[in-house]
């Protein structure tokens, strides 16, 4: 099942910008210890904190983890006074510590590989990680298609309200409106158990998600064997990285960046062939 996204992955894994080393390995090391999932490597591991910003650094890196949505002006201008205006660079390299570990569990979990986490990583601080992130990562996984797009839009919306990002709730998408998505049935996530509208396969998909996003090292059997009846390993391995894909959200939450597309309503969009998301004129 290895594919162009594994060595995406690969590439958020080994790079290691040569000013931001240090950094990099106090994200990873505090996101993976909060989640109790085993941290990305890290060329300049981190075991003690030195100073007042990296304090800073790691109490925001924390929250981000454990719940995104709860992060204040005053995290979000502690977090500016310790690195200034490499505040979204930092953002971004919490959502690969705080999400790929949860990647990686999930899909052992499952009994799918993980090729992508190098035991002997050969670091690379040329990697642009926001290019990678937004022009090869998001967008390969949008494209790809074996889970209906009913199932990816529910799993979606799960990850809208659980990180309270008020775009993504102002969102729905066009392909999963026509197959058959409604707000009736949208509304029901909220209390999916003892829903009639949502099938048993969306139920193990949101079981699933909910496992990812609040419990990533406790993913239950019951849980695991949910997705493995209902999706084959190549469907798995999908909502596995569109449960990712969505959690990138959280860096737009994180500095308040999650405005609603609409002020009322919802706005419909698609996915391109590019896998990018594209709206109608308003």
């Amino acid at each position: 099942m290895a594919d162009d996204l594994d060595a995406v992955l690969t590439k958020l894994v080994v790079q290691s910008p040569a000013d931001q080393q240090r950094l990099v390995g106090l994200i990873r090391a505090r996101c993976g210890n909060t989640l109790s999932l085993t941290p990305l490597p890290a060329q300049t591991p981190v075991s003690a904190l030195e100073t007042d910003a990296e304090e800073a650094v790691a109490a925001f890196a924390e929250q981000f983890s454990v719940d995104v949505s709860a992060i204040s002006d005053r995290d979000r201008e502690s977090l500016t006074g310790a690195v200034g205006a490499s505040a979204f660079g930092a953002v971004a390299q919490m959502f690969f510590a705080d999400f790929l570990p949860r990647v990686r569990n999930g899909l052992e979990v499952l009994g799918l590989p993980v090729g992508w986490v190098p035991e002997e990583p050969v670091w690379d601080p040329g990697v642009d990680a926001a290019d990678v992130l937004f022009n090869q990562l998001l967008p390969g996984v949008a494209k790809l298609k074996s889970v209906d797009s009913v199932t990816t839009e529910v799993v979606r919306l799960r990850g809208a309200v659980a990180h309270n990002c008020r775009l993504c709730k102002s969102l729905r998408e066009g392909n999963a409106l026509d197959a058959g998505g409604s707000e009736s049935m949208y509304d029901d996530i909220e209390h999916f158990e003892s829903s009639e509208l949502l099938t048993e396969a969306h139920k193990a998909a949101l079981r699933y998600a909910d496992a990812l996003i609040w419990s990533p090292a406790r993913i239950s059997p019951a849980v695991a064997a949910g997705v493995r009846e209902h999706f084959s390993r190549e469907q798995a391995r999908e909502l596995t990285l569109d449960v990712m894909r969505n959690a990138s959200n959280k860096i737009a939450v994180s500095l308040k960046a999650d405005q609603a597309r609409v002020a009322e309503g919802t706005d419909r969009y698609v996915i391109d062939a590019d896998g990018q998301t594209a709206f109608a004129e308003l």
